[in-house]
């Protein structure tokens, strides 16, 4: 029963609408018309108005890029310019010290003052020294007093002295001559003993060796001192002043001096140590011409002659220096030579040692290439790098293509390449970074 009410209350509804019946002409009169419509609306969709396409003509035409160019111009050598870095140097430096131990008694500068050569910088105490010198003197003064003797000779009173002495033994040996005769004839006789002739003899002998030792010293008195004896005493009076130097020497070596003019750089030492040999006291650096050494590849070290002047920088400030010199050895580290140059004068009170120097080197290059603007890069694929050139200039919208270049030579603002390049070619300097191959641009007055 349901499904047959609900046909019924649907028909219900409708009859009461449907009031006017259309004829079948009339049905096909409207039906033409609305086809007809269809029609002209579907051909004004298809044909826009003039102006229309011209707008959509003159969108297109304003997405043509411009651009700037650049034209190629081969190059066969350029020039680099590197800089190295290096330190300055005193011309010389020394620690300072004494040659023998001893106590300091005495520093007479400090850091920061200004040296000239041979002014005394310490002291040491000299007081053994000293004793030990007047000892030696004394000791001379009384060689020489010897050597005075024997040079001159023996005295009058001396000579006639030994004079004396001879005639005296002259005048006892003639009396025991004269006694030994008369003993023997007594002895012959029978008057005396044998004992007594032989007492007599032996008496005579020894006066006969007393007249001859008086008589050598008489002769020796009226000869003078043998050569000899002056030579040897000289020699001992030599010794003595030899040690007397020497004590002199230590005693001028107890007062440190400055062996050249320059600066005390450090004090390391006060009075009252007791410092050993050759330790440092004080550090000084020469401030005469300073130096400037500097590490640079072997192969570069003919750029740089002895003798030539080269600019280097030291504190911001650039000076011409001249080279003196380059060592011999290689730098095992960096496998660099090292160049010594001399700065001028003016540079003596405005630099100081350890301060960083630059040299800069500049080198001549021989290859084949192209100069761009750094602009002009594309980067491309794998770290490669390319520019866009002009396909035909002569047309009014040219097209671009990639060429792939090889960086050679790399500067603040322009690059030397090589790569797909020819001379003559028009290469895009601005907006590259917007192209793609076969884009249409337009060309800028550069």
């Amino acid at each position: 029963m349901e499904q047959d009410q609900f046909p019924r209350q649907t028909k219900s509804l409708i009859e009461p609408s449907v009031k006017i019946k259309l004829s079948k002409w009339q049905l096909i009169i409207i039906t033409g018309v609305i086809l007809g419509l269809g029609f002209w609306l579907g051909q004004s969709t298809q044909s826009p108005p003039t102006s229309l396409a011209q707008s959509v003509e003159n969108k297109t035409q304003g997405n043509i890029l411009p651009v700037a160019t650049t034209k190629l111009e081969p190059v066969q050598s350029y020039q680099t310019t590197q800089t190295y870095t290096g330190e300055v140097k005193a011309s010389r430096s020394s620690e300072v010290g004494f040659e023998r131990g001893g106590k300091l008694v005495a520093v007479l500068v400090d850091e920061g003052d200004r040296l000239d050569t041979g002014m005394p910088l310490a002291k040491l105490d000299t007081a053994n020294l000293e004793a030990e010198k007047k000892a030696l003197v004394a000791q001379k003064a009384q060689a020489q007093a010897v050597l005075a003797e024997l040079k001159n000779g023996a005295r009058s009173e001396q000579i006639t002295a030994a004079q004396a002495s001879v005639r005296d033994l002259e005048q006892q040996l003639a009396l025991e001559k004269l006694k030994s005769s008369r003993r023997e004839y007594l002895y012959q006789e029978g008057a005396i003993a044998r004992e007594q002739l032989d007492e007599i003899a032996f008496n005579r002998k020894a006066l006969q060796e007393r007249l001859t030792n008086a008589q050598s010293n008489l002769a020796e008195l009226n000869n003078g001192t043998r050569v000899e004896k002056i030579i040897a005493q000289q020699a001992a009076i030599e010794a003595l002043n030899a040690e007397i130097n020497n004590l002199d020497i230590s005693i001028a070596k107890s007062v440190l001096k400055s062996p050249f003019s320059g600066i005390v750089a450090s004090r390391n030492l006060d009075e009252g140590v007791v410092v050993d040999m050759g330790q440092s006291i004080l550090r000084v650096v020469e401030d005469v011409d300073p130096e400037v050494k500097i590490g640079i590849p072997s192969t570069l070290s003919r750029q740089v002659p002895p003798g030539s002047k080269q600019e280097v920088e030291v504190g911001k400030q650039t000076y011409q220096a001249i080279v003196s010199s380059i060592l011999p050895e290689v730098d095992a580290a960096t496998r660099t030579r090292t160049v010594v140059l001399r700065l001028p004068p003016t540079a003596r009170n405005k630099v100081a040692p350890e301060q960083i120097a630059r040299l800069s080197v500049t080198q001549n290059s021989h290859t084949d290439g192209y100069w761009l603007p750094i602009n002009a890069l594309v980067k491309g694929d794998k770290g490669l790098w390319s520019c866009f050139a002009i396909v035909d200039s002569n047309n009014d919208n040219p097209e671009v293509e990639r060429r792939h270049i090889e960086l050679l030579e790399t500067r603040e603002d322009r690059v030397l390449v090589t790569g797909t390049l020819k001379p003559g070619d028009l290469i895009i300097t601005d907006g590259a970074h917007r192209l793609v191959p076969g884009q249409v641009v337009q060309l800028t007055a550069s």
